[in-house]
């Protein structure tokens, strides 16, 4: 089993979400008592997917962050650089035109799609800045980017709390559920060293983003950053 550092080489990054690729989502759910749910529907109502849109769903797993994109008429192209993960989507949803790419080497033309989204993804590429001003490259002018993210609580004392539970509480419960607990330890270590909000506002608007706002969910646990491709 594969367990990814915090220099996050992609080769080792890939084989770890290639590891955990079956339980994946049943795992997320657990670990989050539920709130990916939550997360995912908010995502859904900021990317605001219309029909005949083109939406790039970046790291999107099985394809499971996909669907509420094709629900809503737009035409979505889920894209992961995790072969395991792309397969296992494969599986249950044999009509997702599921592709393979890197967030650093997007494999699509200029300006192509309506919208762009990455939910708890960009924290794992090794380069931020580069996979945003990539974003931006197959963005549509006037088109937006919605990225879901997990963050800093914003109260200090929920913040104490939150940080015991990625350090003592999520290992020993991704040992019973997932099949690379190690994995889950990479997962606390990456949120705990990720930038906090007005952080990673400040990398949108360096990579070219304008209007670039974001939202907390779950008290700053998850934060929602949208930004526009100016016209």
């Amino acid at each position: 089993m594969t367990r990814a550092t915090l220099d996050k080489q992609p080769h080792e990054v890939a084989s770890m979400f290639d590891d955990v690729a079956a339980n994946y989502d049943l795992t997320n759910d657990v670990l989050s008592l539920g709130q990916d749910r939550r997360w995912r529907k908010e995502v859904a109502k900021a990317v605001d997917a219309r029909p005949a849109q083109k939406i790039l769903d970046l790291a999107a797993g099985t394809g499971t962050s996909s669907l509420p994109f094709t629900a809503a008429g737009a035409y979505v192209v889920p894209c992961d650089f995790s072969l395991g993960m792309l397969r296992e989507g494969k599986k249950r949803h044999p009509w997702l035109p599921l592709t393979a790419g890197d967030a650093s080497r997007l494999p699509f033309a200029d300006g192509v799609f309506d919208a762009v989204t990455i939910s708890f993804g960009l924290r794992n590429v090794q380069d931020t800045g580069r996979a945003l001003r990539e974003l931006y490259r197959v963005t549509k002018p006037g088109g937006r980017v919605v990225i879901c993210e997990f963050s800093h609580p914003t109260w200090a004392p929920f913040r104490t709390v939150y940080e015991e539970y990625l350090m003592r509480a999520l290992p020993p419960v991704a040992r019973a559920v997932s099949s690379n607990p190690d994995a889950y330890v990479y997962l606390a270590e990456s949120i705990q060293s990720w930038p906090d909000q007005p952080g990673l506002a400040r990398r949108l608007q360096q990579a070219g983003w304008s209007r670039v706002a974001w939202r907390n969910l779950s008290g700053g646990i998850v934060a929602l950053h949208r930004g526009t491709k100016q016209a």
